[in-house]
C-alpha cells in the first residue's frame, strides 16, 4: 500500500471520528436543552431573563452539563463566591483554586443565575429590552463583564441560534388561556417622578427667606434632597413634623447637618419592598442604610429580613433580601 493510500485513510478515519464526536456532542446539548427549558421559561416568567440566555449560558458555561463545576457542585453558569455565604468548591479557572458557589441541587443553581442578573445593579439597565431581543442581552452581558471570553456573545448567539432557543422567549399563555405577563424591569421599578408638594409638606417662611423643595416620589414614598445647610430640625419646622418624626422616617437617632443631595424621607418608609423587587446584589460601598434610604424600606426590617445584628454592613457581591423570606 502506498503512502498516499494510508494518508488518504488516516485522514478519512480522523473525519469519521470528528463526525461522530461531533454528533455526540450534539445530542448530548439537545438533551441537556430538554432537560432545563421548562426551567429557563419558570426562570424567565419570574424574573424576566430571556430563557434563550439562561439556556445558552448554562450550555456554555456548563458544557452541557458535563463541566466539573456542574457534576461536583451543581454550578451550571460558573458563578463565583463573591458575597456567598453557602457551601463553595474550588476549582481552577481563571486563577488556580479560585472559589466558587456550591449549591444542594442544579435547579438551585438556575434560580441563583436569575437574582444574579435581576437584582446586579450592572445588569439592571438589559431588563429594559425586548424579552426576544437575545442578541442585545448576550453583547450586554459581555459589556456589562458577565465573561472575559472577547467572543462570549457571539458563542451564546450562535448557540441560541443553532438551537432555535429563540422560541423558548415566546411567551405562551398558560392552560385554560390565562396570560402571563414578565415582571417590570428593576430601573422601571427604581423609577422617580416629580411630584407637586402635597398641602400639608409644603415649607413654611423662615423668617423673610422661603427655602423652595422640589418633591419626588419613588417606591410611592415623597422625598426632597437635602441641599448641604439644614439639620433634621430645620426640616421638621418647615415640613409641619416632629424632629423626631423625621429622624424616625429617616433610620436616624441623631440630628446633625445632613449631607448635600441625600434622601429625605417626609413619611414612614414601608415594611417591605414590592415582590418584583425583593433583592440586591451589593455594591462595593454600599451600606445597610444606604439600602434602606434607596429602596425605602425600614433599616430594622432590612436587618430581620437578612439574620444580620444591627450595625453590620454586608459585603460587596452579597445578595440583600428587601422582603421577608417565605420558610
Amino acid at each position: 500500500m502506498s503512502i498516499k493510500s494510508i494518508a488518504r485513510g488516516v485522514c478519512l478515519a480522523a473525519t469519521v471520528l470528528l463526525s461522530c464526536f461531533m454528533l455526540q456532542a450534539d445530542d448530548l446539548r439537545r438533551e441537556y436543552i430538554r432537560k432545563w427549558s421548562e426551567t429557563a421559561v419558570e426562570q424567565m416568567i419570574a424574573s424576566g431573563v430571556p430563557a434563550s440566555i439562561t439556556l445558552a449560558q448554562a450550555c456554555l458555561e456548563s458544557a452541557n452539563g458535563t463541566s466539573t463545576l456542574a457534576r461536583q457542585a451543581n454550578n451550571h453558569f460558573g458563578i463565583k463566591c463573591r458575597g456567598w455565604s453557602g457551601p463553595i468548591f474550588r476549582h481552577d479557572d481563571d486563577l488556580k483554586d479560585e472559589c466558587f458557589r456550591s449549591y444542594d441541587n442544579a435547579g438551585e443553581s438556575f434560580s441563583d443565575h436569575s437574582d444574579f442578573l435581576r437584582y446586579n445593579d450592572r445588569y439592571a439597565s438589559l431588563f429594559d429590552l425586548d424579552p426576544t431581543d437575545y442578541k442585545g442581552w448576550a453583547r450586554g452581558l459581555k459589556k456589562a463583564g458577565y465573561a472575559t471570553d472577547p467572543a462570549y456573545a457571539e458563542k451564546l448567539i450562535k448557540i441560541i441560534e443553532d438551537y432555535r432557543l429563540y422560541e423558548y422567549d415566546v411567551i405562551k399563555p398558560r392552560k385554560g388561556g390565562t396570560s402571563v405577563s414578565l415582571p417590570p424591569s428593576p430601573v422601571t421599578l427604581e423609577k422617580v417622578t416629580k411630584v407637586d408638594a402635597p398641602l400639608h409638606f409644603r415649607p413654611r417662611s423662615l423668617g423673610s427667606v422661603t427655602i423652595d423643595y422640589t418633591f419626588y416620589e419613588k417606591h410611592g414614598l415623597v422625598y426632597i434632597l437635602a441641599n448641604g445647610t439644614e439639620d433634621y430640625a430645620s426640616l421638621a419646622r418647615q415640613f409641619n413634623l416632629f424632629r423626631r418624626e423625621l429622624l424616625r422616617f429617616n433610620d436616624e437617632k441623631r440630628d446633625h447637618i445632613i449631607p448635600a443631595g441625600e434622601m429625605i424621607y417626609l413619611q414612614p418608609k414601608r415594611n417591605q419592598s414590592t415582590a418584583d423587587l425583593a433583592k440586591h446584589v451589593v455594591e462595593e460601598g454600599e451600606t445597610m442604610r444606604g439600602l434602606s434610604q434607596r429602596f425605602g424600606v425600614k433599616l430594622k426590617n432590612l436587618y430581620k429580613f437578612n439574620n444580620m445584628k444591627p450595625g453590620r454592613e454586608p459585603a460587596p457581591g452579597t445578595i440583600i433580601n428587601l422582603r421577608k423570606v417565605k420558610k
